[in-house]
């Protein structure tokens, strides 16, 4: 089984979990996902099957998008509200406090990875260091949010839901936590639901009950099919371009095209990632266009979608 199958990730589950039922439900060890999600957080999480396990390190760059509730007058150690309580604080937080701030965090923003995540420092993942008591100095990270959205505020208890569409590595849960510091109160994020990843949105997800229940518990995984996208969705953002019998077989072969013979025909084009398909449409793999020899070169092949 080849392509991939976007499950709405259940609470308490942590990204292996998930991939752990699903080689069960599927029947087959190659299997990967897109991105971590906290075992807490619910939602959009991509699972890589077969050979599209093979794009796992060749994703394009995509926003992630995230609904978050949040609590003001809280901080935990964790920076959510299922850590241990550091500290309560009284707050007088209004909706045009919370509205102010949010210019703040958009565009390029600096964030101090939490201690419970799983950054290295010298070799160690930070959550384990934490879990013995152990906290270091962290170095700042580089992150772009693109949206930063209040939804709802209860300025009586300080609860409220922001939308956040955002690169890759950018922590929630500390964005949430520097902004109850700017306010003076401390805050922590009470949900998390990753509503869009790699493209996909949790409307086109489905769930693991739903799975199971597909796949008759893993007895009937080819009843899985059903739900199973191409290889080639994951790359929707790059310029299609369809190539002669001749052209594909030597691209599948490996083997480079010249440019002057296919409907790319620009040099400025060069560096440029290309979706290469057959004349039937159908998904051969990626390639790149180096103009210094007039060609596209393979970048990366999915065998899975030659019929």
């Amino acid at each position: 089984m080849d392509g991939i199958i976007v499950v709405n990730k259940p609470q308490e589950f942590t990204s292996f979990d998930v991939v752990a039922v699903m080689r069960r439900l599927c029947g087959q060890r190659k299997i990967g996902h897109t991105g971590t999600l906290d075992p807490m957080a619910t939602g959009v999480l991509p699972l890589l099957l077969g050979n599209a396990a093979k794009a796992q390190d060749i994703l394009p760059d995509s926003d992630k998008e995230y609904v978050a509730q949040f609590q003001f007058g809280i901080k935990t150690d964790t920076l959510d509200i299922w850590g241990n309580v550091k500290e309560k604080n009284d707050f007088n937080v209004k909706m045009s406090d919370v509205l102010n701030l949010l210019p703040k965090y958009t565009g390029e923003i600096m964030q101090i990875p939490p201690m419970f995540s799983a950054v290295k420092k010298d070799g160690v993942r930070l959550y384990d260091l934490a879990r013995r008591g152990v906290e270091v100095e962290r170095e700042p990270r580089k992150a772009t949010v693109s949206e930063l959205r209040l939804l709802t505020y209860d300025e009586e208890y300080g609860r409220g839901q922001i939308k956040i569409s955002c690169s890759k590595g950018t922590y929630i849960r500390t964005l949430i936590d520097d902004m109850g510091n700017d306010l003076g109160c401390g805050a922590v994020m009470t949900s998390l639901v990753r509503t869009k990843a790699c493209g996909f949105s949790l409307e086109s997800s489905v769930t693991l009950d739903e799975i199971k229940s597909l796949s008759n518990n893993g007895e009937n995984p080819e009843r899985l099919m059903s739900i199973l996208l191409s290889c080639e969705s994951l790359f929707t953002v790059y310029r299609k371009i369809t190539v002669s019998d001749k052209q594909a077989v030597r691209f599948a072969n490996g083997n480079m095209l010249d440019i002057d013979k296919t409907a790319v025909k620009n040099s400025s084009l060069n560096g440029e990632i290309l979706r290469v398909c057959d004349r039937n449409g159908i998904f051969i793999g990626l390639g790149k266009v180096y103009s210094e020899v007039n060609a596209i070169k393979v970048y990366k092949l999915f065998p899975c979608e030659i019929k």
